[in-house]
């Protein structure tokens, strides 16, 4: 939607019953300035800003009226060495020691050294994590279920904190009619986490990841939801809506209904 109604409806998602499952509005680092003309300082959102490396190290730089609790920016196009990135993003996230940064990281070669290369700067109390595409406008954006099971399994044995980002709508696996593109589910990569943070090998983490039986799902997640959620940190998405109603038409949340 348009940045003068994201703002808005942003709000409005921070005041509802629900507000403790909505972190900061994601916005593109030219998109800054936008934002503050917009808002007042006493209701301007907290946001997370997102761009390429460069443009972030500029606007780290800046002092802007503007609470930033995280930047993100992709450390390299697929099939580019994501080290020289991360080495960018940690000196940044070293120099700024205030502000959550991670790293987008494709799923493709050199992923396993660079996940080494943020678990050894957040070991030094850097604070860095790795971020993950799961959608997208191409089906190579899409990882099998399998791809995904790795990657969430080598943050395990990492102790990783991750984060998600694109396709993940809704909370079980399923097809697009439109883009034939066969999205994750949130629940799935929920209940995949668990299991891994469990001991589940990579096998049945893959398992978890390519369900389509909400009910088998549901039984993993709801006997952890007195936990602290493990690992994944949470994931990027352009509705709210759609998630929140399949977790209550799950009844895995209930519903505030005002009077």
């Amino acid at each position: 939607m348009p940045l003068a109604e994201a703002v808005v409806a942003h709000a409005g998602h921070r005041a509802a019953w629900y507000q403790d499952f909505i972190g900061p509005l994601l916005i593109p680092v030219t998109a800054v300035d936008d934002v503050i003309a917009l808002t007042d300082p006493a209701t301007r959102p907290t946001v997370g800003v997102i761009g390429e490396l460069s443009a972030l190290a500029r606007f780290l730089r800046r002092e802007v009226d503007l609470s930033v609790r995280q930047v993100e920016g992709p450390v390299a196009k697929r099939g580019e060495d994501p080290r020289p990135g991360v080495d960018t993003l940690v000196a940044m996230a070293s120099d700024h020691p205030a502000v959550d940064v991670y790293a987008e990281i494709p799923l493709t070669w050199g992923l396993h050294e660079a996940l080494d290369q943020v678990a050894e700067a957040r070991a030094r109390g850097v604070r860095i994590g790795p971020k993950f595409r799961t959608g997208g406008l191409a089906a190579e954006l899409f990882p099998t279920p399998a791809e995904l099971a790795a990657v969430i399994s080598a943050c395990r044995d990492r102790e990783l904190p991750f984060k998600l980002t694109a396709g993940l709508h809704h909370a079980i696996r399923h097809g697009d009619a439109d883009t034939g593109f066969v999205h994750h589910g949130f629940l799935n990569v929920l209940a995949a986490t668990l299991t891994a943070v469990a001991g589940g090998d990579v096998a049945r983490v893959t398992e978890r990841l390519g369900s389509t039986d909400p009910i088998a799902l549901i039984e993993v997640v709801r006997a952890a939801r007195s936990q602290d959620r493990p690992l994944w940190i949470g994931f990027g998405s352009c509705s709210v809506r759609e998630p929140l109603a399949d977790l209550v038409g799950l009844r895995l949340v209930a519903a505030e209904v005002s009077s």
